[in-house]
C-alpha cells in the first residue's frame, strides 16, 4: 500500500497554495546550467527539440532523466530548470524535451502536443536508447506528467524505462479543467487561454483552411479551445472524447516499473478525481505522496533546490 508520508512543510506564506505557485515563475531564478539543443526529426516529418544538459561527472555512469514541461511550458521553465541542474549535481544526464510548437518555433504539421502525445515521448525514448543508455527515468510536470503516466502504463514500454516521477499531474484531465474553470482560478485560466489563441493564430496563419480567426475569437475558455483545436487536430471527437481517453489515471494500474506521484492537496487546478488514492493502493509500484502544501508545481524549500527535487532524485536513485 505505498501512499507515501508527507513531512513537506514550507515557511508560513508559502502554505498558501496560491502564493507557492505564483512564487517560482514570477521570482526564481536558475542559474549555471547549460543546456544543448537537439532536433529529433519525427516519422510523420515534424520534429521535437531536446535540450540537453550533462552530469557533473560524464564518465560516473550512462544514466538520463527525460523531462516533460507542462501546459504551455519549455524546457526553460524554472521548474524544469532546477530538477535538471540538481539530477545533473548528482551525475544524471537530462534530456528536457520541448514539446511541439514550443521550443520557440513553429512545427510543420497542423497537429501540435496534448495531454496524452504519448507516441511523441515513444519517439523520444527510442531516440535516446539509440544513443546507449542503459537506464532511463522519466520526470513529468501537471500536463507533462499525465503524459508520462499514460505512457507508462498504457503499452509495454523498453526494458531501459526504470522508474519516474509526475509532480502535480491532473490524472483526470476533465475534473482538472472543471477545477481551472472555477473563479479562484481565473488569473491563471485567462493567462493559459492567452497564450494558447496566440499560438493558434500562427497556426491559423499557416493553415487558413483548417481554422479560422472568427473560431478562434469565439473561444472563451480551455474547454473551447480543446473543443475547437486540441481534440480535432490530434483525432478525437471532441473536448470531452479527448478528455476521456487521454486520462493517465485510467492507465495507473498497468504502471510496472517504480512510479512517485506527488500532488499537493492545495493545488488549485486538482479536483479529487486526481488524487488516485486507490490506484495506488493497488499497484505496488505507484507511489503517492499528497503533502498539505505545494500549490501547482510550487514545493519550495529554503536554498536552491525544491522539496520536488531533492524527493525526485532521492527516488530514482533508489
Amino acid at each position: 500500500m505505498p501512499i507515501v508520508s508527507s513531512q513537506y512543510s514550507p515557511p508560513y506564506i508559502f502554505k498558501n497554495g496560491h502564493f507557492s505557485t505564483i512564487y517560482p515563475n514570477l521570482l526564481r531564478k536558475i542559474n549555471g546550467i547549460n543546456q544543448q539543443r537537439e532536433r529529433i526529426e519525427l516519422d510523420d516529418g515534424d520534429f521535437i527539440d531536446i535540450d540537453w544538459s550533462f552530469g557533473v561527472n560524464p564518465e560516473s555512469s550512462k544514466r538520463v532523466a527525460v523531462l516533460i514541461h507542462g501546459l504551455e511550458g519549455n524546457a526553460q521553465r524554472q521548474y524544469i530548470m532546477g530538477l535538471a541542474k540538481h539530477l545533473n549535481h548528482n551525475h544524471w544526464d537530462v534530456a528536457a524535451v520541448n514539446l511541439r510548437n514550443c521550443s520557440g518555433e513553429v512545427n510543420r504539421l497542423y497537429r501540435s502536443y496534448n495531454a496524452g502525445v504519448s507516441d511523441d515521448l515513444d519517439s523520444i525514448i527510442t531516440h535516446i536508447i539509440e544513443k546507449n543508455y542503459g537506464s532511463i527515468s522519466i520526470c513529468g510536470f501537471s500536463l507533462g506528467g499525465n503524459i508520462a503516466l499514460k505512457y507508462l502504463g498504457e503499452r509495454t514500454i523498453p526494458s531501459q524505462v526504470k522508474s519516474a516521477v509526475a509532480v502535480s499531474v491532473p490524472c483526470d484531465l476533465y475534473d482538472s479543467l472543471t477545477e481551472i474553470n472555477k473563479p479562484k482560478n481565473f488569473i491563471y485560466q485567462q493567462r493559459f487561454i492567452r497564450s494558447l489563441k496566440e499560438k493558434l493564430r500562427e497556426r491559423q496563419e499557416v493553415f487558413p483552411d483548417r481554422i479560422s480567426k472568427s473560431d478562434i475569437s469565439l473561444c472563451k475558455s480551455l474547454i473551447d479551445i480543446d473543443d475547437l483545436y486540441t481534440s480535432k487536430a490530434h483525432g478525437y471527437i471532441d473536448a470531452i472524447d479527448y478528455y476521456t481517453k487521454c486520462s493517465s489515471k485510467q492507465f495507473l494500474m498497468g504502471i510496472e516499473i517504480p512510479t512517485l506521484i506527488i500532488n499537493a492537496k492545495n493545488d488549485t487546478f486538482l479536483g479529487n478525481a486526481c488524487y488516485p488514492i486507490k490506484e495506488a493502493k493497488e499497484n505496488s509500484n505507484l507511489f503517492l505522496e499528497t503533502p498539505n502544501y505545494g500549490g501547482h508545481v510550487g514545493f519550495y524549500l529554503r536554498g536552491e533546490t525544491y522539496y520536488n527535487e531533492q524527493k525526485t532524485v532521492t527516488f530514482l536513485q533508489k
